[in-house]
């Protein structure tokens, strides 16, 4: 494999340390607001960049009304429901869990990529996906034993971890679908920035339907913290980092640019651990080293 360009190099790392970063800048958006409102915030303020960001670049945002629904399917599952459960996910467990839980969406993107385009599936790939099963299993187990014996306070729910997990398994189904929906956008010719603009706003859209019909409160954070954690989202997370990966995706190929995945549990777990106190015991690092070792047979096949 040669060596990635200057240019390259710097879009790969940027990627991973940004995505790897918000995980931990998710928990500044949760206690006071309502997740799924912090994620209209959110993605309400990028879909609006990204649509002055096309104007002055004169990038055209006509589309067909086949071409809308699809944007739609793509907003739904990419930025509406994948980033509402992880949000949600992260109120039950520290960050760097839900990322490595995320990381299972290698395996499911070979397993939606089977079934909705008819991608090969082959004996090493579904080895290396049952290899990061069981690193996910190892991993969340020591976690899961430690919340549920912490105290017996009605406050503390033992199935608080078992929910968040289910939540973070979730996230990754949603995600996976909209990457073959994204997938299937990225090969029209439309531009990059308008798919991302309007898939965004359609994600928005429907999350803030859900919140009407289910009454959440359109309140505030009152902290810098606050504040700050959504721009940074918003323009870093949202924005910047997927326009530096699909740039890395041109640059240097879907297979070489995978391996952000590997790499970014990496980042979002040292981070947890430093400021969240992540509790590590030799079984959920023998996970964690499984995960990465799945991820990492997958990718290589690939």
């Amino acid at each position: 494999m040669c060596a990635l360009s200057p240019l390259n190099s710097g879009l790969y790392l940027a990627t991973i340390l940004i995505w790897g970063s918000t995980w931990l800048a998710i928990t500044y958006q949760l206690g006071e607001v309502d997740p799924l409102v912090s994620v209209i915030y959110r993605m309400a303020l990028a879909s609006g960049l990204l649509f002055v960001w096309c104007w002055l670049r004169q990038i055209a945002l006509g589309l067909s009304l086949r071409d809308h629904r699809f944007m739609a399917a793509q907003g739904c599952f990419l930025f509406g429901l994948n980033y509402w459960t992880i949000y949600w996910s992260e109120v039950y467990l520290p960050s760097g869990l839900v990322a490595v839980i995320f990381s299972l969406l290698v395996f499911f993107n070979i397993i939606n990529g089977r079934i909705f385009l008819k991608h090969p599936v082959t004996l090493p790939t579904v080895v290396g996906g049952m290899v990061g099963l069981t690193g996910i299993c190892m991993l969340f187990y020591p976690e899961l034993a430690l919340l549920s014996g912490a105290d017996s306070s009605p406050e503390s729910n033992p199935n608080d971890p078992l929910f968040g997990f289910g939540l973070a398994f979730a996230a990754v189904v949603f995600a996976s679908l909209g990457n073959i929906v994204a997938t299937r956008n990225g090969n029209t010719g439309i531009s990059v920035w308008a798919i991302n603009a309007w898939s965004i706003f359609y994600g928005t859209a429907i999350l803030t339907l859900i919140a009407l019909v289910t009454g959440a409160e359109f309140s505030y954070g009152s902290t810098l913290e606050y504040s700050l954690s959504l721009l940074y989202l918003s323009v870093f997370g949202t924005i910047l980092a997927f326009g530096a990966y699909l740039k890395l995706l041109i640059n240097i190929g879907p297979s070489r640019a995978g391996y952000t995945s590997l790499i970014i549990p990496f980042v979002a777990i040292i981070l947890s651990t430093l400021f969240e106190d992540y509790q590590w015991t030799l079984l959920a690092a023998a996970g964690f080293v499984l995960v990465a070792l799945g991820n990492y047979m997958v990718l290589k096949r690939r």
